[in-house]
């Protein structure tokens, strides 16, 4: 028997039906060509820390940190029922078909479950890139061995291991951390990813909190060459009275006198250099899922999690290709499909009708290519004709985006001339800039929507005069303008995740930044959503405004405050992605990495001990200034004790609701013996705190 496992049951139906449906069970489906069945995601869910030794339950600084010697899996109880349908089925197979998703951690969920039974049955790996039945057949007559898809496993093995050392032993180190000073309620959960993600947010604010606007001035002058008019803005000198640092005039005073002299006679100029270059611009690649959110949260404000889910609805509904990918290529083989897929977008009527009646099928971009291919491509439309009517407004907005850049491949370049110039009067320099187009090719896709995509940019002159070199200008009129220094704009969901994928502009190492530009930005495209979701349920960041801006809450300034840069910036984190990428590639091994987080981890642990955090609450320790008392429930009744402990052995006796710090202070042993102690409660814990810790790379 063939035994099929897809990931989730959608999948396993639409593969079902491809198959030839014979009949069904409990958690599986027979078919002609064998037995397919599925999971829910990760039917195995690590362990907890309690799980490898009871004393684990409590969070405490002794302990840390925690580094599993051998690492164990249990079956989640939610799919416990169909883990051990699974496993019966994988018993009784003669063949398996590894049907996960077609990524890393599609990779790993399915592998896992077939090592945790200990199968040593032959193994192949179905890639399904579409649900439509030309793409799942050609996926089934392409079958790959299991074998070679072992490195993308190990990728997603090791991010799910250094997620669980970072998240498990630095959330309990800061939390207590944190504890020492007083924040009583507070957990800390810190991420491998979602740390550094957060610190973005925080560091902005601060930029924008700490912006002192500036005023400059500059002048725009209007001249003409031969009858024909045109703008071109002054360049101050650098040695000019009242320009700092980065070319800017300060003083208005001094902009006014100079538009004076420039209107008095003579007012002939001369063209002091002139270049005119024919260029073009290919069209935008079809979509990976970050650059499709990014777009549709800058033209329909979406937020990223949104996105995700419509996207994987489209791919359900067999309209477009498997939406959780990070490539913006296609396989060269899917060329042949062009005129079926342009074919079914312009029946559907409407601005795809037009969109697609103007493509060249001749044309072959740059998207087609099996170099830039992996495990999945681009997201694009199947074979499958849409009817946009059955569709949400949500999943016609998208569909139509990722429709437009799929038939943007078969219009030509943009070609337009870029033409530069600087022009000597009155002993200063001007500077202007004209484009004119020549092709509009495939910006006519775009032309509505130009504003919002931010994909056309106009140059001031639009077309400038013939000249050349030498040519002679008048001066006609000129204005001072006065010009304010912008803070930098908050983050949005959309914004945030652009800057997850282009991480390299935010490292803190000016050496890194060069070599990170290649690296694919921390996160995953199923993840990065789903983190600054977290963020925003967990209460570290919240919205403001329309536009729905992301504000760091008093939790996240604490957290990233206290945490050394290693975590808050994202420079280990980018090397790390780096490697984990080169290990689905084959090259590096799970133990080196794997060490090298429990290294970094090590050492983190030992800052987290000697971290000083301003004391809170109603009562400063008058011993240690390093903890606030608060009230406990001792063997003798309420007393008031140092929250460093045991650091400090601060106590006071209660009166009337406070501490009574003109008492004796009650004994050692009554501290010691009381409810209160250096360690944490992990019983204490929100099921979704907990939840916030295992999730780090979880949910693709």
């Amino acid at each position: 028997m063939r035994l099929y496992i897809a990931e989730k049951p959608s999948v396993a139906r639409e593969l079902a039906a491809v198959l030839g449906i014979k009949g069904k069970g409990g958690g599986y489906i027979d078919t002609n060509g064998g037995v397919v069945t599925w999971l829910f995601g990760h039917v195995l869910r690590q362990a907890e820390p309690d799980e490898y030794d009871e004393r684990y339950k409590r969070w405490n600084e002794g302990d840390l940190p925690i580094t599993p010697e051998k690492w164990r899996l249990f079956v989640s109880e939610t799919a416990a029922e169909q883990f051990n349908t699974v496993k019966n089925l994988i018993e009784r197979a003669d063949e398996i078909v590894h049907a996960g998703d077609p990524d890393r951690e599609g990779q790993l969920l399915v592998d896992e479950v077939l090592d945790f039974v200990g199968c040593k049955k032959p193994v192949k790996r179905i890639l399904l890139n579409a649900l439509d039945e030309d793409s799942v057949r050609d996926a089934l007559s392409n079958l790959k061995d299991n074998k070679e898809f072992k490195p993308l496993m190990l990728s997603a093995l090791a991010r799910a291991r250094a997620d669980w050392l970072v998240g498990m032993n630095l959330s309990r180190a800061y939390t207590l951390a944190a504890r020492r000073a007083g924040y009583e309620n507070l957990v800390l959960p810190i991420g491998r990813v979602k740390t550094p993600t957060l610190a973005l947010a925080v560091r902005r604010e601060r930029e924008i909190e700490n912006f002192k606007p500036t005023e400059h001035y500059g002048i725009k002058a209007k001249f003409s060459k031969d009858g024909e008019s045109f703008f071109a803005t002054w360049k101050p000198k650098e040695d000019l009275e009242g320009v700092d640092s980065e070319g800017r005039l300060l003083n208005k005073k001094i902009a006014e006198e100079k538009l004076s002299d420039f209107l008095k006679e003579p007012t002939n100029g001369k063209i002091a250099t002139f270049e005119k270059k024919k260029q073009s611009e290919k069209a935008p690649l079809p979509f990976s899922l970050s650059s499709l959110q990014v777009l549709a949260g800058k033209r329909f404000g979406y937020a990223p999690q949104l996105v995700l889910d419509t996207a994987q609805a489209l791919y359900e509904k067999k309209l477009t290709s498997y939406p959780r990918s990070d490539s913006e290529y296609v396989p060269e083989n899917q060329y042949k499909d062009r005129e079926r897929i342009i074919g079914n977008l312009k029946a559907v009527g409407g601005v795809l009708e037009e969109w697609a009646d103007g493509a060249n099928l001749k044309l072959k971009s740059r998207a087609f290519n099996d170099k830039k291919v992996s495990a999945h491509h681009a997201i694009i439309p199947t074979k499958i004709k849409a009817n946009l009517r059955e569709l949400t407004e949500v999943e016609r907005n998208i569909y139509i985006l990722i429709a437009r850049n799929y038939i943007a491949q078969f219009y030509g370049d943009h070609v337009f001339e870029q033409a530069k110039l600087t022009l000597a009067y009155k002993n200063e320099i001007f500077a202007a800039t004209g484009r004119t187009e020549l092709e509009i090719g495939w910006k006519v896709l775009y032309k509505e929507a130009k504003k919002d995509d931010e994909e056309e940019r106009q140059d001031e002159n639009g077309k400038l005069p013939p000249m050349r070199k030498g040519s002679a200008v008048q001066f006609e009129d000129g204005k001072v303008e006065t010009k304010t220094t912008k803070p930098p704009s908050r983050f949005t969901p959309a914004t945030l995740l652009a800057a997850m994928k282009g991480i390299h502009k935010y490292v803190l190492d000016p050496a890194l930044k060069a070599g990170l530009k290649a690296v694919y930005g921390i996160g995953t495209e199923a993840t990065r959503a789903s983190m600054i979701d977290e963020l925003l349920k967990r209460g570290f960041l919240k919205y403001k405004g329309r536009t729905k801006q992301l504000i760091p809450t008093d939790a996240a300034y604490l957290m990233i405050d206290i945490l050394p840069k290693d975590m808050t910036y994202p420079d280990k984190t980018a090397v790390w992605e780096d490697y984990l990428r080169e290990m689905a590639d084959g090259k590096g091994t799970l133990e080196s990495f794997i060490n090298e987080q429990i290294d970094f981890v090590k050492e983190l642990v030992k800052v987290a001990k000697k971290v000083r955090i301003k004391p809170v609450g109603k009562y400063p320790c008058p011993r240690c200034n390093q903890g606030s008392l608060v009230k406990r429930n001792g063997k003798n009744g309420v007393f008031w004790g140092c929250s460093n402990y045991p650091n400090c052995r601060m106590t006071a006796d209660d009166k009337n609701g406070a501490p009574d710090l003109s008492g004796k202070s009650a004994s050692r042993e009554q501290y010691q013996n009381q409810s209160f102690s250096s360690s944490y409660s992990s019983n204490a814990v929100p099921d979704d705190v907990i939840a916030f810790l295992n999730a780090e790379g979880a949910g693709e």
